[in-house]
């Protein structure tokens, strides 16, 4: 199940939205943090963000395994310059590798993108590592390749990447 959290739930659920970010950097991906992840570094993210959520600067999506545990996020970033109103960033894109190739990654952008609509958004921008896994879904769903910037970013283990921007005009 997909669904919205609010600043008090991301807050309480930080323990299982850090569990899911720890899979994704222990699995390589390229989402901001390098390993080892220091202790408490996945936890201390997530307060930010739940701060974010309740300050109203971001919408934060989860998706819900069966037994209602988070197995995937998706963030739509809402504070923006005052001369993009009609602009919102897509953040975070995580799921947890027991829970991939289900389509947990689709569920997650649809609904960021519903809202993002809801809210009046008519771009949305990402970034993601030039290639992945996620790269493949955003294609399939319809986002437009903007470019790729060489040597963006590292791989957890310290690589450096490419990563590429995309777009979707709603």
């Amino acid at each position: 199940m997909i669904r919205e959290l609010d600043g008090a739930e991301a807050l309480a659920r930080v323990g299982e939205l850090a569990e899911v970010l720890r899979d994704c950097v222990e699995g390589g991906a390229s989402v901001g943090f390098m390993l080892p992840l220091a202790d408490g570094r996945p936890e201390a993210f997530w307060c930010k963000v739940a701060a974010g959520v309740a300050a109203g600067e971001r919408h934060l999506f989860v998706a819900e395994d069966e037994a209602g545990r988070i197995c995937g996020t998706l963030s739509l970033v809402t504070d923006m310059p005052d001369n993009q109103p009609h602009r919102a960033d897509v953040s975070k894109m995580l799921v947890h590798r027991r829970a991939r190739r289900q389509g947990v990654a689709e569920r997650l952008l649809r609904a960021v993108e519903g809202k993002a609509g809801e809210l009046g958004k008519t771009t949305l921008v990402l970034d993601t590592v030039t290639g992945s896994d996620a790269s493949r879904v955003y294609e399939r769903t319809g986002w437009q390749r903007a470019g790729d910037i060489p040597n963006y970013a590292l791989m957890p283990e310290g690589a450096p990447c490419s990563t590429t921007y995309y777009f979707r005009h709603l």
